[in-house]
């Protein structure tokens, strides 16, 4: 059984009232509290999962946060209130927590996130579970991506694992201002690798082709694959890997020249690079210079074996 079909199982028939607008299945729930629309996304990062032995304890605290930050990026919305769980082992230093929190206080306050309580638990290995609140004027969905779109993604891809994942900064500017500027059809972000992500904005019906030397590989993912060259390729790393923690979205054809001169004069130092069309064609579909063929992989599943 894959993630997705659990996760499809598990939901099937949840309880929702009328506050209700978008339950599971999106970045995050939408809700409609009185004249308010608010986003609501839980997260949780385990040691030996989600960090390893080298991660600093600041940084495990900095991801902790910015995960659940990524998603309310993804619909394009402002984060206000969070919730930590925190589960230890008895044998845990107070200093490497409070130094776990220290992490978690410093990616707050730059985002402007109040944290207004938890809970404390005991567990073999270290983990934080985050449930973030967040306002919205019109949430991005997921579901939005119409036919000839064009597909754009912020920053750069593959290789996250080495450097990128415990120090990444949610696009949560990024996103308002996109939000704010050009109607952005559909949106999420990119946690599990482009493979798998770009899957869950089409539909039966409608498809994606990627131009190969379009994609945005990261430099450190070109150099392990250049290190071990009977390993991952360096545009299967940028497929795969996951956790790059980008923007990915679609526009009409018509708004993204003009999208993308906007972006290079307001975010001059974020990458952001057209990489392909939304077509009738189901499936995710490769273009390079040797044609079209289509792609079968896909990115993280926590249910598979590695």
């Amino acid at each position: 059984m894959t993630e997705i079909e659990l996760i499809n199982k598990l939901t099937l028939g949840l309880p929702a009232d009328e506050t209700v607008v978008t339950g599971p299945g999106d970045d995050c729930a939408v809700l409609q509290i009185a004249d308010q629309t608010l986003l609501f996304k839980t997260d949780a990062i385990v040691e030996g999962v989600h960090f390893g032995e080298d991660a600093s304890p600041e940084q495990i605290g900095h991801k902790a946060l910015a995960r659940p930050l990524s998603d309310i990026a993804a619909m394009g919305g402002d984060p206000t209130h969070a919730l930590i769980t925190l589960g230890i082992n008895k044998d845990i230093k107070q200093d490497y927590i409070e130094a776990v929190y220290k992490g978690l206080k410093t990616c707050a306050a730059q985002y402007g996130v109040n944290i207004v309580g938890g809970e404390t638990t005991t567990l073999p290995h270290l983990t934080l579970s985050v449930s973030l609140l967040g306002t919205v004027k019109n949430p991005i969905m997921r579901s939005g991506s119409n036919t000839g779109d064009a597909i754009f993604v912020s920053g750069e891809l593959g290789g996250s694992i080495a450097e990128h994942h415990l120090n990444f900064n949610p696009r949560i500017t990024e996103s308002r201002w996109l939000a704010d500027s050009f109607e952005i059809h559909a949106m999420i972000d990119l946690s599990d690798g482009l493979a798998s992500d770009l899957r869950h904005l089409l539909t039966m019906n409608t498809g994606a082709e990627i131009l190969v030397s379009a994609l945005p590989i990261r430099r450190i993912a070109r150099e392990l694959a250049q290190q071990n060259p009977s390993g991952k390729t360096a545009l299967l790393a940028a497929l795969t890997d996951g956790e790059d923690y980008e923007l990915l979205f679609t526009v009409s054809p018509k708004d993204a020249v003009s999208m993308l001169d906007c972006w290079k004069e307001r975010f001059p130092d974020i990458s952001l690079k057209c990489i392909g069309k939304i077509i009738d064609q189901p499936g995710i579909h490769l273009r390079d210079e040797n044609g079209t063929k289509p792609l079968t992989l896909h990115g993280y599943d926590h249910l598979q074996k590695s």
